[in-house]
């Protein structure tokens, strides 16, 4: 009967760990931008909605949202929040995301 009791205890403990440990690494991927997939057409509205060239910007910030899976908050600027999205280039090397 103790053996019992303490088999029952310790796959408790286990199951416990085993959920604290994958929650954690639900959390750090969404930190990362590996979680759920964001709305880039509603993002990219936010973010181009004071562009003079609304059409290209929408364009490009759409595409750098697909592969980021992230948009900086704002209209300009805020490019330390999404590292992936500040980092796409054109071919003569300048910024590619609006």
């Amino acid at each position: 009967m103790a053996i019992s009791k303490a088999f029952i205890a310790s796959l408790l403990i286990s199951l416990l760990v085993l959920q604290l440990v994958e929650a954690d690494v639900e959390i750090s991927n969404k930190k990362n931008g590996y979680g759920s997939k964001i709305d880039c057409g509603s993002a990219c509205i936010a973010r181009c909605r004071l562009s003079s060239r609304p059409n290209l910007c929408h364009r490009a910030c759409g595409t750098c949202c697909a592969r980021c899976n992230c948009v900086p908050p704002g209209t300009y600027g805020n490019y330390d929040k999404c590292k992936c999205y500040a980092s796409l280039t054109t071919h003569d090397g300048r910024r590619k995301c609006p």
